[in-house]
């Protein structure tokens, strides 16, 4: 039984740790414009990081959606529709896509819905049952927008 026990905690501790999106197999197609676009976004350079997602054959993967809905909120001037669309889009894909649920719950801040992004701060609670990086960048975004009002 403990042993059974400690499987289930270390299988579920590997599984939180894993990133907001899925990596794809390396040398796969999709790993590419993957690697791309994330090297982009990491830089700032939120343009370079829409055009490499524009250019690739994966636009119907969650991640895509995802890191494409986060450029759009990021680059300047941002669109915010569009990466209201994109996030929707990736949460349709995957509803448990744990930076999907964060940066639309940010989104949702921008637009000063507290009730609408806690709501998908209960969805990423579930998400995230051991706890995660986005489920705690989440919960300061919504306390940080709290205090301020």
């Amino acid at each position: 039984m403990k042993k059974q026990l400690a499987l289930v905690i270390l299988c579920a501790a590997s599984w939180a740790s894993m990133a907001a999106d899925t990596p794809s197999a390396p040398g796969s197609a999709s790993s590419s414009w993957l690697a791309q676009a994330r090297q982009a976004v990491e830089g700032k350079n939120y343009d370079l990081a829409i055009q490499v997602l524009n250019q690739s054959n994966d636009k119907a993967s969650a991640d895509w959606h995802n890191l494409m809905g986060y450029s759009l909120r990021k680059k300047t001037p941002p669109d915010l529709p569009a990466a209201e669309k994109n996030y929707q889009m990736a949460l349709e894909k995957d509803p448990k896509h744990r930076g999907a649920l964060e940066y639309y719950g940010e989104l949702l801040l921008l637009k000063n819905d507290l009730p609408g992004a806690e709501i998908l701060l209960q969805r990423l609670e579930k998400a995230c049952f051991f706890g995660c990086e986005e489920l705690r960048d989440l919960r300061k975004s919504v306390a940080d927008f709290k205090a301020k009002k």
